[in-house]
C-alpha cells in the first residue's frame, strides 16, 4: 500500500489532517488500532478553542457543531466564597469557545473521511515506523491478521503518548520535558443539567473543583483527589457533598444533583517531546506533548499540529519548498510552551498542593484576586483560554512569524 502521507491514529488530531489534506488534494491513508465503536465513544477533552472552531468550519465539519455545541463566552472563577466572571469576547475583540465532546468532533471527521476521504483503516495496528531519516518512510502495521507496509513520502504520528511514531526518534537526538503533579482529577458524567450555564473554576481549601458539562442535560464535574486514588473509593453521596463545599459561595448558589453515570481519576502532568519532526516523520498532539487539563488545551494543541503540517504540505507542494516543513518543530513548539505555561499556571493558581503553607495559600488568593481587579490580568487570562494565535513559521516583515486563524 503507498501514499503521500501515512496518518497514525484517527483521534481528532489525525482525523482532522486527513481531513485538511483531502480539501489540498494530497492523498493520506489513516491507520487506526481501535475499532470505530471505541474511537466514537472514548471520552476526552470538551473546550474547543476559537481557533479549533474556526479550522473545523473551514474544514466543512462543523455543521452539526454549531447545531448541537454550546457557545461559551465566559468562566466563572471561585475562590473564598466569591464569585468571578471572566467575559471572554469584552477582553479579547469577540473570541469565545465551544463546549463539543471530542467524541463528537471525531464522529463528524470519520463520517466525512468514510464519505469524501482516503482509506481509514480502523483495528489496523501500528507496530513500527521505518526509514524516518530517508525519502521513502514507511509503516509496519497488523490489519485483519496479517502485517503490511504502508509506504508514505511522510508520516505523521497522531497516536499518543503510547504510540509507536516516537519511539522512531533516536534517543540520543531527543529532550524530555516533564513535571507530574501530586494529585488527579476524580470526574463524574452525572444525568442532570448543569447548575451553571458557563464553566465554574473553584479554589478551596479543600481542592479544587471544576463544573463543566456535555450537553444541556449532562453535567462533566472534577474533584481534586490525592495521587494515586481509586474512583470507586468514593460514592455518589460523597461526591455531591465534597463539590458543594468546594462551589460554596456567600450568595446561597446550589448545586443541582443527578445520577452519577460514569467516574474515573485523571492523572496530572507535563510533558513536552523535542524535537517533534525526525526526517519524514511528524509528531503531533499527545505523541509530542501533555498538558493537565486545567486550561483545557490537550484537542486544541493537537489542532495547532496538524494545521501547521497541513499548511507546510500544501506550500511544499505550491512552491517546492520544504522552508515550512522544516521549521515544523520549531513552529509548533513556540505555542506548545505558551499552552504549557499557561496551564501550569491555571494548575498552580487553582490546586492546592498537598503539605502546602499558609503562605502560599495567600498567595494563590491572591493571583485570583489580581484577576478580578486588574483588566490587565484578566485579558491575559482570556487571551489565554480562548486560544493562542498560531503561527506558520513565515517570516513577515517585523521578523516575527506570521499567524493564522488558529
Amino acid at each position: 500500500m503507498r501514499t503521500t502521507v501515512g496518518i497514525i491514529g484517527a483521534g481528532p488530531a489525525g482525523l482532522l489532517l486527513a481531513r485538511l489534506l483531502h480539501n489540498a488534494g494530497i492523498d493520506s491513508v489513516v491507520l487506526e488500532s481501535h475499532d470505530r465503536a471505541y474511537v466514537e465513544q472514548r471520552q476526552r477533552a470538551g473546550i474547543l478553542e476559537q481557533g479549533t472552531v474556526d479550522v473545523l468550519r473551514a474544514a466543512g465539519a462543523g455543521e452539526r457543531m454549531d447545531r448541537e455545541g454550546l457557545r461559551h463566552d465566559g468562566i466563572e472563577l471561585r475562590y473564598d466564597r466569591k464569585r468571578h466572571r471572566v467575559d471572554f469576547p469584552a477582553l479579547t475583540g469577540g473570541r469565545s469557545v465551544m463546549v463539543y465532546a471530542q467524541t463528537e468532533v471525531c464522529k463528524d471527521l470519520i463520517a466525512l473521511q468514510l464519505k469524501e476521504g482516503g482509506p481509514l483503516l480502523f483495528e489496523a495496528e501500528a507496530l513500527a515506523v521505518e526509514g524516518a531519516d530517508t525519502d521513502s518512510p514507511s509503516v509496519r502495521f497488523r490489519h485483519e491478521g496479517r502485517e503490511q507496509v504502508l509506504e508514505c513520502a511522510y508520516v505523521v504520528g497522531c497516536d499518543g503518548f503510547w504510540g509507536v511514531a516516537r519511539k522512531a526518534v533516536p534517543a540520543e537526538l531527543v529532550r524530555v520535558f516533564e513535571r507530574t503533579y501530586p494529585f488527579g482529577w476524580l470526574g463524574v458524567l452525572a444525568d442532570v443539567p448543569p447548575s451553571h450555564d458557563e464553566l465554574v473554576y473553584a479554589r478551596h481549601d479543600r481542592g479544587f473543583a471544576l463544573l463543566s458539562m456535555r450537553s444541556p442535560s449532562v453535567s462533566r464535574l472534577y474533584l481534586q483527589v490525592p495521587e494515586g486514588t481509586d474512583a470507586g473509593d468514593w460514592t455518589d453521596e460523597e461526591i455531591w457533598d465534597e463539590l458543594e463545599r468546594r462551589f460554596e459561595t456567600a450568595d446561597g448558589w446550589r448545586l443541582e444533583r443527578g445520577p452519577i453515570t460514569q467516574k474515573s481519576v485523571t492523572p496530572m502532568r507535563s510533558y513536552v517531546h523535542e524535537p517533534m519532526r525526525h526526517g519524514r516523520l511528524f509528531l503531533a498532539g499527545d505523541a509530542a506533548h501533555i498538558v493537565p487539563p486545567t486550561g483545557a488545551k490537550g484537542l486544541n494543541l493537537a489542532v495547532g499540529d496538524v494545521v501547521t503540517f497541513a499548511r507546510a504540505l500544501t506550500y511544499a507542494k505550491e512552491t517546492g519548498s520544504d522552508a515550512l516543513l522544516d521549521a515544523y518543530s520549531e513552529t509548533c513548539l513556540r505555542r506548545v510552551w505558551q499552552a504549557e505555561r499557561f496551564s501550569y499556571d491555571m494548575t498552580t493558581m487553582l490546586h492546592p498542593a498537598p503539605g502546602a503553607e499558609p503562605f502560599d495559600d495567600r498567595l494563590q488568593l491572591a493571583r485570583l484576586d489580581r484577576i478580578a481587579r486588574s483588566r490587565a490580568a484578566e485579558t491575559d487570562l482570556a487571551e489565554g483560554y480562548t486560544g493562542f494565535p498560531l503561527d506558520d513559521g513565515r517570516v513577515g516583515p517585523s521578523g516575527e512569524g506570521n499567524h493564522g486563524p488558529a
